[in-house]
Formats: C-alpha cells, sequence, structure tokens
C-alpha cells in the first residue's frame, strides 16, 4: 500500500511542472508580443505627422504644376526650378521616413490601393485598368495610409 502515496506524489510532481512550464512558455509568448509591438509602435510613429504632409504635399504638386505653366509663358524658369528642388527635397524626406508612393497608373484596379472615383473608356487598355491618378496613394510600411484616386479603364 505504500505505492499509491508515492503514486500521487509522482501525479502531483508532475501537474506542477507541467503548470510550470505553461506558465514558462506564456510568459515567453508575453515577451514575445511585447517586443513586437514595441516594434511596430516604433516603426508607426510618424505615421500621424507624415498623414498631416500629404495635403501640403499635394498642394505644392498642384502649385508646381501650375507655376510650370505660367513659367513657360513669363520666362520665370528659375523660379519654378527651386520650386521643383523644394518639392523634390519634401519628397525625399518623406521617402526617408518610410512613406512609399503608390504608382497606380497602368496598375490592376486593385480596391486594397486605389479608391475609383470614375470610368472612362480607352479601348487599348485592357478593363480594369487604372488610366489616371488623381492623387497619389501612400503606404507606411505595409499600411496603407491613403489610397491614390484614380480613374479605372471600363469597356462597355
Amino acid at each position: 500500500m505504500e505505492a499509491a502515496p508515492e503514486s500521487n506524489l509522482q501525479a502531483e510532481v508532475e501537474r506542477y511542472r507541467d503548470q510550470a512550464l505553461r506558465a514558462a512558455a506564456d510568459l515567453e509568448n508575453y515577451r514575445k508580443r511585447m517586443i513586437r509591438e514595441k516594434e511596430e509602435a516604433i516603426r508607426f510613429a510618424n505615421a500621424g505627422l507624415l498623414e498631416k504632409l500629404l495635403p501640403i504635399l499635394d498642394n505644392f504638386e498642384l502649385g508646381l504644376d501650375a507655376a510650370r505653366g505660367d513659367a513657360s509663358a513669363q520666362g520665370s524658369k528659375g523660379i519654378v526650378d527651386g520650386f521643383a528642388m523644394v518639392h523634390r527635397q519634401l519628397g525625399d524626406f518623406l521617402i526617408s521616413s518610410g512613406l512609399q508612393p503608390i504608382d497606380a497608373v497602368g496598375q490592376l484596379f486593385d480596391p486594397k490601393f486605389h479608391e475609383a472615383l470614375g470610368h472612362e473608356t480607352d479601348a487599348k487598355q485592357e478593363d480594369g485598368i487604372v488610366l489616371r491618378q488623381l492623387r497619389r496613394g501612400y503606404r507606411l510600411a505595409d499600411r496603407l495610409v491613403r489610397p491614390s484616386s484614380v480613374i479605372v479603364n471600363k469597356i462597355a
């Protein structure tokens, strides 16, 4: 009859061992999750700032395009070149901060990255191809910051 208390003791040891292993695994999983969340928080810390800069970049591009049209008529190429340089520097800054522009023209429409604002027909292109990009979209790492606003080819 001595075997019974020893088997109960062995079962209890196994149960505590199992609990200890589970607790260690839970702690390791928690540690990994915290590291992953911290890395993600660091990677996307600038997302708000970058998102607020996008409308400024859009307006800058519109102004630059208008100035290019006027410069040819008025001969103010130097000013336009200066603005183009600032525009390029701003774009380089955003890219170095992790922002990636989405080039949509000529691509198949993808609702994950594109927002269709209208349809046009171009028999030379396949159905569903982006014909024009009205506003550039951006991604930050694997997150969509803003979809590209596009015109999509629709063959009747």
